[in-house]
């Protein structure tokens, strides 16, 4: 049986990063964590010195365990989740929320891409010699920066240094898949010049259409207002999931006893094809037409450029300690295309290419930090400010261009008392969305303010040597996004046609969150428990089948779903649980670990939210062996995931099945000479070959999860 399976776990990404209880991962690096500094935290505290629901990831394991999309990257970490769209797309969902309530950063700073405008849209991130990943959960990451209901993803890397490079340093890696076949090459460079740090950053990534297990797609039909299923027959690559990328970043800075000055260039060009597309209007007739469209080649491109400038300036006397400030440049752009093959006697190989839909973004943020530090309390001031210009052009526009604006002012404080410590932030958020709505040809333009303030407490202390106890709580106010407040027509990735609401208020979110962490003698366990009750949440609701039944002949959205953004009072609550154990071992350490995570989401009227992860359960061990002889040692894991069925559903959703991912890794690494290190990386997912799906995904049946995967990279440091 599968489920008898017990997995083995790796070392980082599912290994517990508890503040005061590491698992024993981390506990086998202790001495370098604790030098990690949280820089999604205003107070820029290290990690070994913070109370709160925060996981830091490894950015050399993130590397050896193969290149994915972001969510794909953090799906191991208790709590976290992904809504995929094929392998290029993965967007995080944290605690069963997802969209805008969880934002993705980097550098502290917002990454101002338009994966809120579409499932099918990627995070525009750039995973190339970072440093690490943070995953802040719940409503108190507004203590860290640029709150959310959610939570945040701060992707943090060295492109701007803030401390002199120490010496020289060149990476090169190449990497292979066998899902895909498909391909990976990075460069980096840092090094310290002329008095001046510069930083080079380069990848190249090819992925072509990935295997899929036989009778893995499923294909949905509807009939007289009954659903019917049929499984596709066997099927050995998903049509359109191809996906490849170029990025390139460069940063220089300049360091000295009062602070730091920099700029950096980040520019990522991507393409990747649509592994599903809803049809506005039914095919009438059509089997030689569904012929024709068998062919059908849909594919977005990107391109995105990002400018950074950040310094900070310390004082050396007064009652202020140091002023930071930042500015963020952002133009992003995505065209989705349709490409047919030609009618029977044209000429082979030819396309004919449909009118594109060009999705546009300029945003721009600056902002501006005061720091106050004594030896028991850290202070902070924060200024920032936003703007943001989108719009959508073609064939498939949804939604009329939009400017949004925001100003914040925030406050943060933390306190270390005697027995237990304090933090507190609070921020007034003050937001404008413009945009305007087409009905009938007669368009109208809405300017909207909203004014929100939220605020967050995490109170800690250590009830015995071995125990640590948090409560953090909070009440965060989200605006709704103008996709939200203007969409008005065929959304195709979603499979419906979408109406805003211009009258929607801003959702309040109200949080408690309770962890107990524990570590002694080798044993760790970590609990948190968290209840959130959100005050006007924002949902899509879809048409049900007596509603479309009653519609005109002459309904303007085809045989798409029709879908609403409506507001109603609701209620998550859930928890994580991981207990585990380091075994001291001659030559190495093995840590065995069992971890837990589930949320449930509700209506205040009883009804189900839609999407909401299911329940898992995470086995996991790993090995690693001391250095010898010229070797910097090895690390061999497995990882277990069982995930659970998900029957909790909502009106006109689906049952998910449960599956069992079973995921390999092993690295090691060798130093030749003192000079150079060369590592090794094997790594396998989804060994099992399971069919499986994620019950977040909009597209889940038509797009199931890759299957068995193996791959290998190798990477020179010198």
């Amino acid at each position: 049986m599968k489920k008898q399976l017990i997995g083995l776990v790796s070392t980082t990404i599912v290994a517990s990063a508890f503040m005061n209880a590491p698992s024993l991962a981390q506990e086998s690096r202790k001495d370098s964590i604790d030098e990690i500094i949280v820089r999604s935290s205003f107070t820029d505290q290290l990690l070994s010195d913070i109370h709160d629901t925060v996981r830091v990831l490894d950015g050399e394991d993130i590397a050896a365990a193969g290149a994915k999309s972001l969510g794909a990257s953090l799906e191991n970490v208790l709590g976290a989740t992904v809504s995929d769209y094929g392998a290029a797309v993965g967007q995080p969902v944290i605690r069963g929320l997802s969209g805008n309530r969880v934002k993705i950063l980097n550098n502290g700073m917002v990454v101002r891409d338009i994966a809120g405008l579409g499932a099918d849209h990627v995070n525009d991130v750039d995973m190339n010699n970072i440093q690490q990943i943070e995953v802040v959960r719940g409503p108190s990451s507004l203590l860290y920066a640029n709150g959310s209901v959610g939570g945040i993803i701060n992707i943090v890397d060295n492109t701007i240094a803030r401390k002199d490079f120490d010496g020289a340093e060149f990476r090169v890696g190449l990497e292979a898949q066998s899902v895909n076949d498909g391909f990976t090459g990075d460069a980096s460079y840092q090094g310290h010049i002329g008095g001046i740090n510069l930083s080079i950053g380069l990848k190249e990534t090819q992925f072509e259409q990935y295997e899929i297990p036989s009778n893995a797609v499923i294909h949905t039909e509807e009939h007289e207002g009954e659903e019917e299923h049929e499984e596709e027959h066997a099927t050995d690559r998903l049509a359109n999931s191809d996906y490849e990328t170029k990025a390139q970043k460069i940063g220089i800075s300049k360091t000295g006893d009062r602070g730091h000055i920099g700029l950096s260039v980040q520019k990522i060009e991507g393409l990747y094809g649509i592994p599903f597309h809803g049809e506005e209007h039914e095919e009438e007739g059509a089997e030689g037409e569904e012929e024709e469209h068998e062919g059908e080649r849909i594919f977005s491109t990107t391109d995105s450029e990002v400018i950074n400038f950040e310094g900070s300036y310390v004082f050396e006397n007064g009652w202020l300690d140091s002023i930071d400030f930042h500015f963020r440049d952002s133009d992003y752009t995505l065209t989705e295309q349709h490409a047919e093959a030609h009618a029977e006697g044209e000429e082979e190989g030819e396309e004919e290419e449909e009118a594109p839909t060009l999705f546009s973004t300029d945003a721009q943020e600056y902002g501006i930090i005061f720091s106050r530090k004594s030896d028991t309390i850290d202070q902070k001031l924060v200024l920032n400010f936003a703007t943001e210009d989108m719009s959508i052009i073609g064939e498939e526009a949804f939604m009329n261009p939009t400017e949004s604006r925001e100003n914040t002012l925030g406050y943060y404080l933390g306190k270390d008392f005697e027995h237990f410590f304090l933090d507190v932030g609070i921020r007034y958020d003050r937001i404008n969305r413009k945009g305007s709505v087409t009905e009938a040809q007669v368009t109208e333009t809405y300017d909207l303010d909203m004014n929100n303030t939220s605020y967050a407490v995490s109170f800690g202390r250590d009830l015995s040597p071995s125990t640590h106890f948090q409560l953090g709580l909070a009440q965060v106010e989200r605006a709704p996004s103008a996709l939200e407040l203007f969409i008005n027509g065929p959304h195709l990735a979603t499979g419906r046609f979408e109406e805003g609401d211009v009258t929607l208020g801003s959702e309040k979110s109200n949080n408690i969150d309770i962890t107990f962490d524990y570590q002694r003698n080798g044993v760790f366990a970590t609990l948190s428990l968290f209840k959130n009750d959100i005050d006007n949440y924002i949902y899509l609701e879809d048409e049900t089948d007596a509603d479309h039944a009653e519609e005109d002949d002459d309904h303007d959205h085809g045989d798409l779903i029709l879908a609403h953004y409506r507001q109603q009072d609701a209620e998550l609550e859930g928890y994580e649980f991981e207990i585990g154990k380091n075994f001291a071992l001659e030559g190495g350490s093995l840590s065995l670990s069992f971890g837990r995570d589930a949320v449930t989401g509700k209506f205040k009227d009883g009804t189900r939210i839609p999407r909401m992860s299911p329940a898992r359960n995470i086995y996991t061990a790993s090995y690693t062996a001391d250095a010898v002889d010229g070797s910097d040692g090895m690390m061999l894991s497995l990882v277990l995931k069982d995930v659970e069925k998900q029957d909790r559903i909502a009106a006109n959703e689906t049952q998910t099945d449960s599956h069992q991912m079973l995921d390999f890794n092993f690295t090691k690494s060798f130093r030749p000479r003192p000079d150079r290190e060369l590592k090794l990386s094997v790594f396998a997912s989804n060994l099992l070959d399971e069919a499986a799906r994620n019950h977040t995904s909009y597209i889940k049946n038509e797009v199931p999860l890759p299957g068995r995967n193996v791959g290998i990279r190798l990477q020179t440091v010198f």
